[in-house]
Order: C-alpha cells, then sequence, then structure tokens
C-alpha cells in the first residue's frame, strides 16, 4: 500500500473539473484507490464518491493505492495534483 497527503489549494476546492481530472488519472491503474477526507473514504474512481466529500480550500485529504502498481498511481496522482493546481 502506498499513500499521500494533500492540502487543497485550489480557490474552489475540488469541484466538478478538477474531480473528473482525478478520476480518469487513477482510472488508469488496476490499484485499488481511495480517497478520505473528514472520516470519510471514497473510490477514487468514482465520480460521485469525490464530488459527495465537498472538499473545500484548505481541506487535508489522503489519496491511497492497494495493489499491483500502487506506487506509481500515487505518483501520477501526485503529478496530477501539482500540474491541475489542486494540491501540494
Amino acid at each position: 500500500m502506498s499513500a499521500k497527503t494533500f492540502t487543497i489549494i485550489d480557490e474552489t476546492g475540488i469541484h466538478a473539473r478538477p474531480a473528473t481530472v482525478l478520476v480518469q488519472a487513477a482510472s488508469k491503474f488496476s490499484s485499488d484507490i481511495t480517497l478520505d477526507y473528514n472520516g470519510k473514504s471514497v473510490n477514487l474512481k468514482s465520480i460521485m464518491g469525490v464530488m459527495s466529500l465537498g472538499i473545500p480550500k484548505g481541506a487535508s485529504i489522503k489519496i491511497a493505492a492497494n495493489g499491483s502498481d500502487a506506487d506509481a498511481a500515487i505518483a501520477a496522482l501526485e503529478e496530477t495534483m501539482k500540474s491541475q493546481g489542486l494540491g501540494e
């Protein structure tokens, strides 16, 4: 299992567009990938799950992957978070 914590820096938090970008990035991997926020955990490959969390700017989230390509998934998602200006 591999995991990384991020602080959301996007002014509007994780709304529809960035949620879609994250789901698309996560869906490229076979590992189970979850996003944890405020005591809740959702499948990062589910747009409805991610949107249901209502993640605002300044929130601390954890992305965890479990599977054969977990390390690659976390690295790719970290790159996506940074390149899209979502988190650090």
